[in-house]
């Protein structure tokens, strides 16, 4: 297997200590696999999306000497893509327009004796999986419940080291670097959104075209991006489309144990000393210090032998 790998940061700001250990990992992983690394700008939510935020992350990326293989794909330009996969998805049934604003769904929660928690997901209670009710559509959701009780148990042909399995119990997968995880998605996710009330494509939509659409066979990520994937594997698995192989990096936190961000005012990382941002973010990732003297060029060249010598990249 061609190796084809991506970083893929939101422009709603420029690159912090935590989004580079994301695009440090991914890159070398490609690097390490005798790769290519792509560079995809998910710039799908204009209104949180700054003027030149785009260019200023290209611009740390190239400072850093991580430079991808090809020109960056945009997101704003794949409307058309993503409404080809939607209508696909409506045509075969397996999608349906929703009506229920947060208040809802919270509201019928709460009569279920649920309490939404923060950080945790909202299960959509499956309101107008029967129809409308006379309400306006406002989203498109995946029939998410149906799809996964359609799959057959697990059985004895099982392979405990298989890449993914679908069953009506739920999806289990393989973390390069975590190893088994399993999610319910009908019981902790619900049927999930793919367009939005607004008309914005939702992430799980667009990253899933877009992986397909660019080639994609391993994605490298933060491990705040954990619980999507099982939603990604099922809408993959939907959509008749390849699941690359995953693994997801430790999150660099702020002092306040919260995950650094740019919400949370986490600062640029200073384009003048890329030496210092990258040799920070390999101490997330658990590899050796690079010598005082060495350029950018001569630590990511060490970097790279000793991620190869840590992760098994075979398909």
């Amino acid at each position: 297997m061609r190796y084809v790998g991506r970083f893929a940061p939101s422009p709603t700001g420029p690159l912090h200590a935590g989004s580079l250990v994301a695009a440090l990992a991914s890159w070398l992983d490609a690097r390490a696999a005798g790769g290519r690394w792509l560079v995809r700008i998910e710039d799908i939510d204009p209104p949180r999306c700054p003027a030149g935020a785009t260019e200023r992350i290209l611009r740390q990326l190239a400072a850093c000497q991580l430079l991808p293989d090809e020109p960056p794909l945009l997101q704003s330009q794949r409307d058309a893509h993503y409404q080809q996969a939607l209508d696909d998805l409506v045509a075969r049934g397996l999608v349906y327009p929703c009506a229920c604003t947060r208040r809802d769904i919270d509201a019928a929660l709460a009569a279920r004796g649920l309490v939404h928690q923060r950080h945790v997901e909202r299960p959509y209670p499956g309101t107008c999986r029967a129809g409308l009710n006379g309400g306006t559509p406002r989203a498109w959701r995946l029939r998410a419940e149906e799809y996964q009780s359609n799959q057959p148990s697990a059985g004895v042909n099982e392979r405990p080291d298989a890449m993914f399995l679908i069953t009506n119990a739920g999806v289990r997968w393989h973390d390069r670097r975590l190893g088994a995880q399993f999610q319910d998605v009908a019981a902790q996710v619900g049927d999930f959104v793919l367009r939005r009330a607004d008309g914005l494509w939702s992430y799980q939509l667009a990253v899933v075209v877009d992986d397909a659409a660019q080639g994609i066979t391993h994605v490298v990520r933060g491990e705040d991006l954990v619980d999507n994937t099982p939603r990604q594997i099922l809408l993959q698995a939907a959509l008749a489309l390849p699941t690359p192989r995953y693994l997801h990096t430790p999150l660099v936190r702020g002092s306040d144990g919260e995950k650094l961000s740019k919400q949370h005012g986490a600062p640029a990382i200073d384009e003048t000393r890329p030496l210092d941002a990258l040799a920070a973010a390999a101490r997330v990732l658990a590899l050796p210090a690079a010598p005082p003297d060495a350029t950018p060029a001569q630590a990511l060249a060490l970097w790279a032998r000793a991620w190869g010598e840590t992760y098994n990249r075979a398909p």
